[in-house]
């Protein structure tokens, strides 16, 4: 499996796949899926879309950094316990800055990333919504 998909909730889809560099957390998350949950906007890491319910992904610290390019998908590792993301998801439409070091497993589909954008600044000028992760067949 090379990836996994995000369904908007008028069905539009935004397609990601997995990076090499975090082959532990792919596991994980892949074994997570399927799941919905609510995104809201960052007010501080920059242009961002996240959450604090993300899936326990019982990982460690693979690919980890506090920057994000847009179209990266990160996770709050559950180890080590001191991180300050733990149970964060971020997905990035432009580039931002963690406040803990955080799993870089996934990035959009270049041809997906407008679509991206169009979600982040939806959620930010409009406010949370639902998003529904599905395994990529």
């Amino acid at each position: 499996m090379a990836g996994f998909i995000i369904r908007i909730n008028d069905d539009h889809l935004l397609r990601f796949h997995f990076l090499p560099e975090a082959p532990h957390t792919t596991k994980a998350f892949l074994a997570a899926l399927p799941f919905a949950e609510k995104f809201y906007h960052a007010r501080i890491s920059g242009q961002e879309i996240w959450m604090d319910k993300a899936p326990k992904l019982d990982v460690i610290q693979e690919n980890v950094s506090i920057f994000a390019n847009p179209g990266e998908i990160v996770i709050g590792p559950s180890k080590p316990i001191r991180n300050k993301i733990i149970g964060c998801m971020g997905i990035f439409y432009g580039e931002g800055k963690l406040l803990d070091g955080g799993n870089i497993f996934g990035k959009i589909w270049e041809e997906d990333m407008d679509a991206l954008v169009q979600l982040g600044n939806s959620i930010w000028k409009k406010g949370e919504q639902i998003l529904s992760f599905e395994a990529d067949d």
